[in-house]
């Protein structure tokens, strides 16, 4: 299996080289050359699989240079009841005829990053062992990803994580779960900004070839192919459950701001899975309600960027939105450069409204969209709880108002869960007038001791704190 650039860099590399350098030398997105297919015996093979063996069997298909036992140990080592709280790891649970949720967030962080991040911490350490080298990862987060990469990296051996964050943008919980973490290796970095110019202060180290090779920079961000990767299987385990057999189809409901999640749906969706529909829910910040609605793709600058109450979503730059957009054109790379590459900077927008390749989103990608606001989340959240007995986060609250307004008879509907309610407990209590419930291990954790340092969004200044912290 070979990797290529969504930009037409000439290059083709494998899993391992990929797996620690983040973007492509062009500034592309690495995607595999073609999709694995995936056909009706092996469906049937995988369905009874446990999840662990699920994620190998998966995994396997695009990482063909570490060996299949090491590769098997290291899903064995990852995907754990102890780890994940249930057998099932990703249980799914029915709200109503058509309707269910797919628990993604009881890992470590009780957020779905944990679901790829727990992976990537296992295979960084265990390539870097294999080469003897170190790595510096350099991570921008809004919420969930810092804390998942962190908690996944910590004490690990060769690494090192450099994790920006937007200063005073995370809820109270978030923030506490990165900067309580005392791990030598971890360094967070409050930047003076919004999410998108972390993701810009990344992109920047990331395209300065020189810096990146001499300091070893790595991505966990979703641009990182190996997350997306890890995140296609829940999709799988999700379909197997909701299903009695391979005839019948299912639809996804995926709360986006980065197209990271749903962009492994589209994965799964390539390689055979029989999803009828992708549906993306949005909130305020609805770049890509806008593109699937119109067409227009149009980047939002950070006086635009609304701070909502699912903040983890207050995205106006989805970095994972190119992968997507390369296979829409027919896997152009000049294309994709050119959009990405060079319009996007210079207009901040493009407009594929009148390209023939924007009806096939709909049509032969299965993508549709939906927006939500923060009256729609309290009425969902209280909707939920009244209704269920269920307390949502308010990102799931998100997917589940715009996943209602995609049903069809006789598809389920499987709304991806993306965090526990606890993280945004301000806004769980301004919809029930209580507090969600807290694991006993997060106790008191607001009040422990914070290591954080907060920057300008600099570049230089970033670098700057890499250098001076790499010795």
């Amino acid at each position: 299996m070979k990797y290529l650039s969504t930009r037409g860099h000439a290059d083709r590399k494998r899993f391992c080289e990929i797996l620690l350098e983040g973007l492509a030398p062009d500034g592309g997105l690495y995607l595999p050359e073609s999709y694995p297919q995936v056909d009706d015996a092996t469906l049937t093979k995988w369905r009874n699989l446990p999840y662990a063996d699920l994620a190998f069997e998966i995994l396997s298909l695009y990482i063909d240079d570490i060996p299949a036992d090491d590769l098997r140990a290291i899903c064995r080592k990852t995907y754990t009841e102890a780890v994940f709280g249930t057998k099932e790891i990703v249980p799914l649970r029915q709200l109503e005829n058509g309707l269910y949720l797919e628990a993604l967030s009881n890992g470590p962080t009780l957020a779905f990053k944990d679901m790829a991040m727990q992976l990537l911490g296992n295979l960084f350490e265990y390539e870097l062992a294999r080469r003897g080298e170190q790595l510096n990862i350099l991570g921008a987060t809004s919420g969930d990803t810092g804390s998942a990469a962190e908690y996944a990296m910590r004490g690990k051996q060769g690494v090192r994580v450099f994790m920006t964050s937007p200063f005073g943008r995370m809820s109270p919980f978030q923030q506490a779960q990165m900067f309580s973490l005392q791990d030598a290796n971890i360094h967070n970095l409050a930047v003076k900004g919004v999410f998108d110019d972390c993701q810009d202060i990344v992109k920047a180290v990331s395209n300065d070839l020189d810096f990146k090779r001499q300091y070893k920079i790595g991505t966990v961000n979703s641009i990182n192919w190996a997350r997306l990767v890890a995140q296609v299987v829940y999709y799988f385990a999700g379909y197997f459950q909701a299903t009695k057999n391979n005839s019948e189809k299912v639809s996804f409901t995926v709360p986006s701001g980065n197209f990271g999640n749903v962009c492994a749906g589209h994965v799964a969706r390539m390689m055979g899975l029989p999803i009828d529909k992708l549906v993306v829910a949005t909130n305020e910040n609805d770049v890509l309600d806008e593109f699937f609605r119109t067409g227009v793709y149009r980047v939002r600058g950070s006086a635009d960027t609304h701070e909502t109450s699912s903040p983890s979503m207050d995205i106006s730059k989805a970095s994972n939105f190119e992968r997507f957009v390369f296979d829409l054109l027919g896997r152009d790379g000049a294309k994709t450069k050119a959009l990405f590459g060079e319009q996007l900077g210079k207009t901040g927008q493009f407009d594929l409204s009148q390209d023939p390749a924007f009806a096939q989103a709909h049509q032969r990608y299965g993508f549709s969209s939906g927006k939500s606001t923060h009256a729609n989340r309290l009425a969902t959240i209280k909707d939920t709880f009244e209704r269920f007995g269920g307390m949502i986060d308010t990102h799931t609250a998100d997917g589940l108002k715009v996943a209602r307004e995609h049903l069809s008879a006789g598809v389920p509907m499987i709304v991806l869960e993306t965090a526990l309610p606890i993280k945004f407990a301000s806004t769980i209590v301004e919809a029930l007038g209580r507090e969600p419930d807290r694991p006993a291990k997060f106790e008191g954790i607001e009040q422990l001791p914070k290591r954080v340092t907060v920057l300008e969004a600099d570049v230089q200044a970033v670098k700057a704190y890499i250098v001076a912290n790499c010795k």
